[in-house]
């Protein structure tokens, strides 16, 4: 076997030699990359998967200034969302009251602030401004309505780039099983969705997991076979900024119960679900929870499995692995 890495992702998949019904695709997507792979006898397009990248960036991005979220953001209340919007607005719902708020689209003016937003990095952040910022941080504050628009309380933006992706990886992996494949691998920028098997190899999918590493270095720790199911990694280990004036490092993860820039001793959070817009959610929250109430939520939600890359006391490198996931694992 060898190991092709996905577009420089923090996953890579893991294949053998290509049978003639095999086909691949890459591109750019949401700010990142793009792969699939998928057996069947028809051939799906790149400009197919550029619709729909297009659609959900129109309805999602806060990179794209004429988007709903954007115009929403910009304080337009008679946007009407369209459905790929419900649906993250809904499922962000269902994730922000099952953590304990620990995801939280709302924190999009704090994510602004520390410079990992669309503007990027701008200014020093003061304590402050984060102050008095976070009065308006949270998403029991922003609601759905039945005619398809969006209020806000005191909430006033939302940003769903921790679940979006997620979900796109998801409507792609439709979007093929609409078309006939049963058998694929979709993956946007290191978030992943299964269905059937590779028939290179004729076994499960099998997807590898990185070391966490601040220097660029990039290192296999364990792959993971799937099987109809979805993976991904949410990690502070290469997504950081450190402030030019002050010296000081902010991490991308924001604690939504301080509205601070917060390393938790999480280094990488994987999470195995049914759908990847769960995966990404949760992966995010449990880079915000920590070891121990993410170790919590797991135990009492089978629903969902992870592997909890942490540090210890002493500073070592350790490995949380839910017991669903412990035979589909092998450790470098």
């Amino acid at each position: 076997m060898k190991y092709i890495a996905l577009l420089f992702s923090a996953i890579v998949v893991i294949s053998c030699s290509q049978p003639s019904s095999v086909h691949t695709l890459q591109g750019n997507a949401l700010g990142t990359t793009y792969s699939l792979k998928y057996f069947s006898d028809l051939q799906i397009t790149s400009s197919e998967i550029d619709s729909i990248l297009s659609i959900i960036n129109s309805s999602m991005s806060t990179y794209v200034d004429s988007s709903d979220i954007s115009k929403l953001n910009a304080g337009d209340s008679t946007v009407v969302v369209d459905e790929h919007f419900q649906y993250v607005f809904e499922a962000s719902k269902r994730i922000y009251k099952a953590t304990d708020g620990y995801f939280d689209p709302s924190v999009g003016l704090l994510v602004n602030a520390y410079g990992f937003g669309p503007e990027g990095y701008t200014s020093n952040v003061s304590p402050k401004q984060i102050d008095s910022l976070y009065h308006f941080i949270g998403f029991d504050k922003v609601k759905l309505n039945n005619d398809s628009t969006i209020s806000f309380e005191s909430a006033s933006y939302i940003d769903f780039n921790a679940i979006a992706k997620g979900y796109t990886v998801d409507v792609i992996g439709d979007f093929l099983s609409s078309r006939g494949a049963e058998n694929y691998l979709v993956e946007i920028g290191g978030e992943v969705i299964v269905n059937g098997k590779n028939l290179d190899s004729d076994s499960p999918w099998k997807i590898g997991i990185e070391t966490p590493v601040e220097d660029g270095s990039r290192e296999l720790k364990y792959a993971i076979q799937l099987r109809n199911q979805a993976l991904a990694t949410s990690g502070n280990y290469r997504k950081f900024r450190v402030d030019s004036t002050s010296g000081q490092k902010f991490v991308h993860t924001i604690n939504p119960k301080t509205g601070k820039s917060q390393k938790t001793d999480i280094l990488s959070a994987s999470v195995v679900a049914e759908t990847c817009a769960d995966a990404d959610a949760f992966a995010t929250a449990f880079m915000a929870m920590g070891l121990q109430p993410s170790k919590a939520y797991l135990e009492s939600n089978k629903d969902i499995s992870a592997i909890l890359i942490y540090s210890d006391d002493a500073g070592n490198q350790k490995t949380f692995i839910s017991d669903a996931l412990d035979a589909t694992l092998e450790e470098f």
